[in-house]
């Protein structure tokens, strides 16, 4: 018999009215039913779930918005990679959002954590149409015990429709994608894409806001921890190996992306990682590898043969950008605690395509400081719509597409 995982606070509590049927925290087993059964994603031969994102098979990062109010005119670093949204833009956007969940058969709903610190994190409910999204988000973020969900009191709400096309004229936006976010009424929205990776950097955003004024670092890195129990860092951008490299079976991951650094650990944003799989290497990359033959796992935009539901890693004719998303407990080496001592190694990862610098240098503390605010780096193909080649680029402190706040 199932636990009950109905929260007592429901979807009204977000402000959310709908006639749908709602599928609360469903796990693993059941989501990847419903996502097989109504066709948005098929079983590959050895158990995970294959799914297609469409055109948008990387972030829509011109797309993102944040609401410019009392709240943030201040306090957000407002430019290219922080785009200001007018309240009243937001409220209509917000009200067809509203009208058009009135309208769906059926929702799925995950109340998760962000942030593994029980004293750092932030109480997510993320509402989604797709299946296979609810699946997603529940293997990217820290799944509650059941006995944390009765009384479940939602900080923020995401809600995510794919089918949802944005007007630019009615919603101050620039296409029919959008991801708005509006920190006054703790609330998210994002329409008009199906790549789920915008979900997760979502509420790394939300993080990246949150705890700073708290006196903790959020991190744009990967980490691992030692035989001697050195905790090592590792910046980068997406697609630059912060995964492969933290994954190393000599040495026990902490997380493979996003991190917070308090007075006391380096501890994990999330509860899954997620993985570049295009030309993965089982020789290279074994314990990545293994996770593209486990149920449980989910891939995005890889190449399975229709008869056999063998996969093709290597084919990239769905996109170049290929991820696996899994929990992080399918790396063998994964911290129960998902967490570390703060950091004895700072490595930057500068995936310098153009020749720039050395392929290896030691930095004093005022280089390291230097490079770190500078952030010299390449966007790699495919993780962003329109980079389909290295593209050398300046990200403060590796993670500029998601900070709200001035470094």
């Amino acid at each position: 018999m199932l636990t009950n995982r109905t929260p007592q606070l429901g979807l009204d509590h977000s402000g959310i009215d709908t006639r749908a049927e709602i599928h609360w925290n469903l796990m693993t087993p059941q989501l990847v039913e419903q996502a097989v059964s109504r066709g948005e994603g098929r079983l590959a031969k050895d158990g995970p779930l294959v799914v297609e994102t469409g055109k948008h098979t990387g972030r829509s990062a011109q797309d993102k918005f944040i609401v410019r109010d009392f709240e943030t005119d201040e306090s957000v670093w407002w430019g290219k990679t922080n785009r200001p949204m007018e309240p009243d833009a937001f409220a209509r956007l917000k009200a067809d959002f509203l009208e058009a969940l009135k309208t769906r058969e059926t929702l799925f709903v995950q109340d998760l954590f962000g942030g593994s610190q029980p004293a750092n994190r932030v109480r997510v409910r993320v509402v989604n149409e797709l299946a296979w999204h609810n699946l997603f988000i529940r293997t990217m973020l820290v799944r509650p015990d059941a006995s944390e969900l009765a009384g479940f009191d939602p900080e923020f709400t995401i809600i995510d429709l794919p089918s949802f096309k944005a007007d630019p004229e009615r919603h101050g936006c620039r296409s029919e994608t959008v991801i708005a976010v509006n920190f006054s009424e703790r609330l998210i929205l994002i329409g008009g894409t199906a790549y789920a990776g915008e979900m997760k950097k979502s509420v790394f955003g939300l993080l990246n806001y949150l705890l700073p004024p708290q006196g903790i670092m959020p991190m744009h890195c990967s980490a691992n921890i030692g035989p001697e129990g050195d905790t090592a860092i590792f910046f980068g951008l997406s697609g630059t190996g912060k995964t492969t490299l933290s994954a190393d079976a000599s040495r026990t991951l902490i997380g493979d992306d996003e991190h917070g650094w308090s007075d006391s650990a380096v501890f994990n944003f999330e509860g899954g990682c997620y993985a570049k799989m295009i030309r993965l290497s089982e020789e290279a990359e074994p314990e990545i590898y293994a996770t593209t033959r486990r149920f449980g796992t989910v891939l995005e935009n890889v190449v399975m043969d229709d008869a056999t539901r063998t996969l093709d890693l290597d084919d990239g004719s769905l996109a170049e950008n290929t991820r696996g998303a899994y929990p992080i407990d399918f790396i063998p080496n994964a911290s129960d605690s998902n967490m570390g001592p703060v950091p004895a190694n700072v490595i930057m990862l500068t995936a310098d395509a153009f020749g720039v610098l050395p392929p290896i240098a030691k930095l004093t503390p005022d280089q390291a400081m230097y490079h770190f605010l500078s952030g010299y780096t390449a966007k790699v193909a495919g993780t962003e719509i329109g980079v389909t080649e290295p593209e050398a680029t300046f990200s403060t402190c590796f993670g500029a597409p998601f900070m709200p706040r001035h470094p």
